[in-house]
């Protein structure tokens, strides 16, 4: 049973997340033969102040960019 695991920050809409899940899905069952029933998508959101890159927090180095 394929699962897909995606990570991503939070504030898509409902319609972005079935979108991603249903072409996520359409792609593995291409890619590997199976049936779409067995397919797991798993949606693992967090906020900018919970992830960081290089030692500084996403929330503080899109505050930083020039606007």
């Amino acid at each position: 049973m394929p699962e897909v695991f995606i990570q991503m920050f939070e504030g898509r809409s409902i319609e972005q997340k079935r979108e991603l899940v249903r072409e996520v899905t359409d792609a593995v069952t291409r890619s590997l033969g199976v049936h779409p029933d067995v397919v797991t998508v798993q949606l693992i959101e967090g906020s900018k102040q919970n992830r960081a890159r290089g030692g500084r927090l996403f929330s503080d180095l899109h505050a930083a960019e020039p606007k």
